[in-house]
């Protein structure tokens, strides 16, 4: 399974809007809490690279939010740039770049987005397999600026295990799906982290069971 076909499984959660927009209400409530992480760890300049835009609602709040970055949204479906690069047109920001198809989850991505100060993924550790997801954090390790910040967010496992029974029905379901998906541990990811090279920030426990993390390269 692809990692394309792996983000479809919770992709149609999204509606569409009259303008083409489309419109996800898991993004609209979890927007604000991110963006206070974010806010607070940002660098004062630079490039913003959001790996996973998804709908296009997270990058034009936080162009919003946090203007002094230049912002970078990309995603490997089509539909979903097309939602991105409405979002940004009606957001008005002046510093969103057009969407770009980035697989994240490719070796040597970095080569080509080397020196983003701040890197950032919401909701896709959990909808990829354990080899994909290292790949992925390796990479952004590598696209980081020295003192860049890699940004995590989503649910994850704590020690193995979920914390409600609704982390325990989502995680069991993506799994009868693909057996190689599902919620990764939180002190594997931590792991992994620092396998990339890069130093943990802090690790925050966010609303609705889901954990932040944060990360920075050193040099």
């Amino acid at each position: 399974m692809t990692s394309s076909e792996n983000t479809s499984i919770i992709a149609n959660y999204a509606e569409t809007l009259e303008d083409g927009r489309l419109y996800a209400p898991a993004a609209a409530r979890n927007i604000g809490v991110i963006a206070d992480v974010l806010a607070y760890h940002a660098p004062e300049a630079g490039t913003a690279l959001e790996i996973a835009s998804g709908t296009g609602q997270h990058v034009a709040h936080l162009a919003e939010r946090i203007p002094h970055l230049h912002w970078q949204p990309s995603d490997i479906d089509p539909d979903r740039r097309a939602s991105i690069d409405a979002w940004a047109a009606a957001s008005g920001q002046g510093n969103i770049a057009p969407a770009i198809h980035l697989d994240a989850t490719a070796e040597g991505w970095s080569a080509q987005h080397g020196g983003q100060n701040l890197i950032t993924l919401t909701n896709l550790l959990h909808l990829i397999t354990e080899p994909q997801a290292r790949t992925l954090i390796r990479e952004a390790g590598r696209a980081l600026a020295p003192q860049g910040i890699f940004h995590l967010y989503g649910p994850f496992l704590r020690d193995g295990e979920t914390t409600s029974e609704g982390d325990t029905a989502f995680h069991a379901r993506l799994t009868a799906e693909n057996p190689e998906i599902g919620f990764k541990d939180d002190w594997d990811v931590i792991d992994w982290i620092h396998e990339s090279g890069m130093d943990l920030v802090q690790v925050f426990e966010m609303p609705s069971n889901n954990m932040s993390f944060v990360a920075t390269r050193p040099f």
